[in-house]
């Protein structure tokens, strides 16, 4: 009779700024990799559903998520997002990743977390062992500044704002102002990655949806453009923003392939 997996582990860890919740799914191997998950403008721990569990039954790598500060069960956040949100996001874990005693780590980012990911990756040359975007914007596209604004317009509905404070309560209007603030703002229209990050240092997988509503198939090229190492693309037809819950099981079984070929 197999097993059960080990049981989801949860912290709050202090951080300049507050404290930050994350959850581990630990894996039955202790010396299995660990997958560090980066969530999207509005996500955070509660919002990865199932999809950590099945990433870590696929590949048997742990599995560790965490709630950026302002979102989820992490302290709130008074300020609005610094134009170079980004790259601060990706500084602020040195605490986070001492506070589990992780070393290295494979970093998969979805959406702004793929661009937080590439920031912690090429940061932490040493520590990080793969990059996994999915999703991830890598520009200001007209594209993207569409889909949010259709997003702010549905989202401004009261049945869909009670959704959002199902999961960051009282910090849902934050979440959603500082995403659309930030994004629209003039300021911000400049951003791209390769402006800001030196060449990536590790295989690369890239993940995207043809459909995706925020972003073209040029945002996962130009990532591939970045990487010094083995960089593979996988285009999902007929898939949106949400590749790991529109297509859970192929997303899953698509990055533990990945890392068997590329770590061994």
């Amino acid at each position: 009779m197999k097993s059960a997996p080990p049981a989801a582990q949860d912290r709050m860890t202090p951080l300049d700024g507050g404290e930050v919740f994350s959850r581990l799914w630990p894996a039955a191997d202790p010396a299995a990799p660990l997958i560090l998950l980066f969530h999207d403008s509005l996500g955070c721990v509660e919002l990865w559903r199932d999809f950590p569990a099945q990433l870590r039954a696929a590949s048997g790598c742990a599995v560790l998520a965490y709630d950026r500060l302002g979102h989820g069960r992490s302290s709130p956040r008074a300020q609005w997002p610094e134009l170079d949100f980004i790259r601060r996001e990706a500084l602020l874990l040195t605490e986070l990743l001492a506070g589990w005693n992780i070393g290295r780590f494979i970093a998969f980012g979805h959406s702004v977390g793929g661009a937080i990911a590439a920031h912690c990756a090429a940061l932490r040359p040493a520590a990080c062992q793969a990059l996994i975007t999915e999703s991830a914007q890598a520009f200001v596209e007209e594209r993207t500044l569409g889909g949010i604004r259709a997003a702010q317009q549905q989202l401004s509905r009261p049945e869909q704002r009670e959704k959002l404070r199902r999961y960051h309560g009282d910090k849902a209007d934050w979440v959603l102002n500082a995403w659309v603030r930030t994004w629209l703002a003039p300021g911000f229209a400049g951003w791209n990655l390769a402006a800001e990050l030196p060449a990536l240092h590790c295989p690369l997988l890239a993940i995207h949806g043809e459909e995706d509503e925020y972003g073209s198939a040029l945002h996962p090229r130009r990532y591939l453009s970045l990487s010094r190492e083995a960089a593979e693309l996988l285009l999902l037809p007929g898939v949106r923003h949400l590749p790991h819950r529109e297509q859970p099981e192929l997303v899953a079984g698509a990055v533990a392939g990945f890392l068997r070929r590329r770590l061994g």
